[in-house]
């Protein structure tokens, strides 16, 4: 027997755009602390750091053209999959529910304003579906883009607060 979702359809951008706020903020917070950590680190080692060091501020610029990398491609794969197909429908539903209205404006007869009530709930409930999965689709390919950055900055977090 299929379960039944424990939050509303209508919830379910908010659930998601929260999530990546939630992890944008750990990852600011863990990013502090490594920036404090690190140059901190490098005031102390001053002209002649040691390899230990140099090998820690190697890894720092390394990691960071990683991140970069794997938040670009996971963005790339993400909007290949998309395929602007559902921006597409968004917009093409929003003109739609417009142009129900503007009809529903010049309706001249009482069955005509009617028929335009229906036409028009119709066309912006749609319409409104369409905009909620662009919405979902936004918050999805943002949360991949978010996790190699958030990942890095949260792990390096915990080592270096552990030493």
């Amino acid at each position: 027997m299929p379960r039944k979702p424990r939050h509303p359809a209508a919830t379910m951008p908010l659930m998601l755009w929260n999530d990546i706020a939630l992890r944008t903020a750990e990852m600011l917070v863990a990013s502090a602390q490594v920036i404090a950590h690190r140059t901190g680190r490098m005031a102390k080692a001053g002209p002649k750091p040691s390899m230990r060091d140099r090998r820690e501020f190697s890894r720092m610029g390394l990691e960071k053209m990683e991140a970069a990398s794997e938040s670009m491609w996971a963005m790339g794969q993400h909007l290949a999959a998309m395929n602007g197909q559902v921006a597409l429908k968004a917009w093409q539903d929003a003109a739609a529910a417009g142009t129900a209205w503007m009809s529903l404006a010049a309706s001249r007869t009482l069955p005509q304003v009617l028929q335009g009530q229906v036409k028009l709930a119709r066309t912006v409930s749609t319409s409104a579906k369409s905009a909620q999965r662009l919405s979902d689709a936004a918050a999805r390919m943002t949360g991949k883009a978010l996790e190699p950055i958030h990942s890095r900055a949260t792990a390096n977090a915990k080592r270096l607060g552990s030493r």
